[in-house]
């Protein structure tokens, strides 16, 4: 079987990702550039790695409620290695949890304007993907850190500016503040940076790894029994 890539080529026993050496990325390069150079192709500037650097950051962890995070500890209580714990987090992130980043990223990426999109979403009884959030109902503290960020980076902030828009055509058309939240902020931003809308859930994904590993390790080292519903029918 033969594949097709312009990702990754080995010549000589000298592996490249994207005709750089990995040697040469190993002593110089961190793994945010590397990143870029995967999803991307080519190198960021220091703005644009500064930019990505924070928004994995605040993709890392999210307190032990979100599902991500507590579905690998129950998933190591029961005796799982780390592998099928980690399986077990990502298959846990979905629309309604970490997965609303894609979504987002696709309406902010489309033709639609602010205006059509409100509209249609409130036609439809359905929530607009990026918006509103359970705990902060005024404001997104995540997305207020990320917005100083873009705005001092000199990355073009085109798609976070869509994204505001829609904030606010929301807000007059329901008659109710209903604020961006890190989703939709998190694919501004990846959109912003120059990647695919896809990326944006890939990168959320990726961050959370680091928080749910951290869970399943503290899980492990704390030999706890498997956790039941308190109160269950059982």
């Amino acid at each position: 079987m033969k594949i097709k890539t312009e990702i990754s080529a080995s010549q000589d026993h000298e592996h490249n990702i994207r005709g750089k050496p990995l040697g040469d990325l190993i002593r110089n390069h961190s793994f945010v550039e590397t990143l870029f150079l995967l999803f991307r192709g080519n190198m960021p500037n220091k703005a644009e790695e500064d930019l990505l650097n924070a928004l994995l950051v605040s993709a890392a962890e999210h307190d032990i409620e979100a599902p991500s995070l507590f579905v690998p500890r129950i998933s190591t209580s029961v005796g799982n290695p780390p592998q099928a714990a980690l399986a077990a987090g990502i298959l846990s992130i979905g629309p309604s949890h970490g997965g609303a980043g894609w979504e987002a990223a696709r309406l902010l990426a489309g033709p639609e304007t602010p205006q059509e999109i409100v509209t249609r979403f409130l036609k439809e009884h359905a929530p607009i993907p990026g918006y509103g959030h359970r705990i902060y109902k005024d404001a997104d503290p995540r997305v207020s850190v990320i917005e100083e960020k873009i705005r001092v980076s000199g990355v073009s902030g085109t798609h976070f500016d869509r994204a505001r828009a829609i904030e606010k055509e929301l807000a007059t058309q329901k008659g109710k503040h209903i604020p961006l939240n890190i989703d939709g902020a998190f694919a501004a931003c990846v959109l912003d940076l120059g990647f695919a809308p896809e990326t944006a859930l890939e990168l959320f994904i990726l961050a959370r790894i680091a928080g749910m590993s951290a869970h399943i390790n503290e899980e492990r080292q704390q030999h706890n029994p498997y956790y039941r519903l308190e109160n269950g029918s059982l």
